[in-house]
């Protein structure tokens, strides 16, 4: 399955805080993914799948690629998209 649209939602915070946005990911048109969400992690950006928190506190996701090659075409798509954001973000602000 092909990646054809990533939508952002940057997230407006101060301090510490590592959630940079959430992203919802398209499928050849047909299938989408909610609520991933762009963190800012101590080897770098990464992109974490929808979850849930269950019973016993543990957080399980929802719904996650099997193999790694779509992870990271999921997590590259997102991740230049955040990029994209940020920097038109930049742009509009220094205007």
């Amino acid at each position: 399955m092909k990646i054809t649209d990533v939508r952002l939602r940057t997230v407006k915070n101060e301090g510490e805080i590592k959630l940079k946005a959430y992203a919802d990911v398209t499928f050849e048109g047909c299938f989408v993914i909610h609520g991933l969400k762009v963190i800012d992690g101590q080897k770098g950006m990464f992109v974490a799948m929808p979850s849930r928190k269950m019973p016993d506190g543990e957080y399980k996701d929802i719904a996650h690629p099997i193999t790694p090659e779509l992870r990271k075409e999921i997590t590259d798509s997102v991740i230049n998209k955040y990029n994209e954001v940020v920097a038109s973000e930049q742009e509009n602000t220094e205007a």
